[in-house]
């Protein structure tokens, strides 16, 4: 009688679990966890440090806490200088909840009601901050006009696992307004700056190729790129005197670390054959014997204006002693 009755209870769990899991994840999906082979070279770069962006981060940490204030007041702040209807935001919210749902990788444990009110919250909170900022209009002396915070919340809202939907946000923000190359073996690359805030950066948009847009993955084929070039300072170095990278970190070593560290565990289906076919530009260009001499030449003859003047000086004074020793030896042939 007993195990019948522990036999139905098995059932009846399995049910309810096979009955409440969420959809498949699907091509609707665009935000996802960032997974754990990537993840382990650096926890703390796929985190908030401040501020949660939608579900996957909201109340997870208590360091997150002191924002959920500062966010009520600026979504507040929105919605009162647009005039926007509080219910057309809600109702909008409502209609796309399941929808909302399936843009996330993560089984989302939030009633209905907790989770437009982040949607709802979080949307006026980045409308409102983005209006301020560019408006220049950030109170002095209040908790986020603090430069430290500023540059915080603004890596923060880049983060891959911390974002709200794109068609959402436009969404929203339309309803409140609308209710109111290789060139002859020279590389030439686009100047990067490399400062603190460059690893998080990369790091975040690789996830993302390399979650969601796998076949397109031009950051990623960017950051191979680099890992390619630089193995040592003196790498740095060169990019840095070439100016295709400006190194705000003050210390090569670091440059060297972040850029092999950002290829590590990444898969690449395809490169681009645009950075494919510059590598092998590039290698052709080094291997011929041509250009290595005159590489020899320029680095170690004509380092410098005097350096260079004083190579001339003794080519030149070749040319004459061979000219003159020539002379000298047709002068004593003998004469027909």
């Amino acid at each position: 009688m007993t195990n019948n009755k522990e036999q139905k209870d098995v059932v009846i769990d399995i049910r309810k679990k096979l009955e409440g899991v969420g959809p498949a994840v699907t091509e609707g999906c665009s935000i996802y966890r960032v997974p754990f082979d990537i993840r382990k070279h650096n926890e703390d770069a796929y985190t908030p440090k401040i501020v949660s962006i939608g579900p996957l981060h909201h109340n997870t940490h208590p360091r997150l806490q002191s924002m959920e204030r500062h966010k009520l007041i600026y979504c507040k702040a929105f919605l009162e200088r647009t005039k926007t209807s509080l219910d057309n935001w809600i109702r909008y919210i409502e209609e796309i909840e399941p929808d909302f749902r399936r843009c996330y990788s993560d089984t989302l444990e939030f009633r209905k009601e907790e989770l437009v009110q982040i949607i709802l919250v979080d949307s006026g909170f980045i409308f409102e901050l983005f209006w301020k900022g560019y408006h220049e209009e950030i109170e002095k002396g209040t908790f986020l006009s603090i430069p430290l915070i500023e540059d915080t919340i603004a890596v923060d809202l880049l983060l891959f696992e911390n974002q709200l939907p794109f068609y959402v946000l436009n969404h929203l923000f339309t309803q409140s307004f609308t209710t109111t190359s290789s060139d002859g073996g020279v590389l030439q690359m686009p100047q990067l700056k490399v400062e603190d805030r460059t690893e998080v950066l990369f790091r975040n948009m690789v996830a993302l190729e390399q979650c969601h847009y796998p076949h397109e993955s031009f950051i990623t084929d960017y950051v191979v790129i680099l890992d390619f070039l630089i193995n040592t300072s003196r790498d740095v170095e060169t990019l840095v005197q070439q100016k295709v990278l400006v190194n705000w970190t003050g210390d090569t070593e670091t440059v060297v670390n972040l850029f092999n560290s950002l290829a590590k565990n990444i898969s690449q289906s395809d490169i681009n054959c645009n950075y494919y076919t510059l590598s092998e530009d590039l290698s052709h260009f080094y291997d011929n014997i041509c250009n290595k001499l005159k590489s020899t030449l320029r680095r170690d003859y004509c380092n410098s204006p005097w350096q260079t003047a004083a190579t001339t000086a003794a080519i030149v004074l070749l040319i004459l002693s061979v000219i003159q020793t020539v002379c000298s030896v047709l002068s004593v042939l003998p004469q027909k």
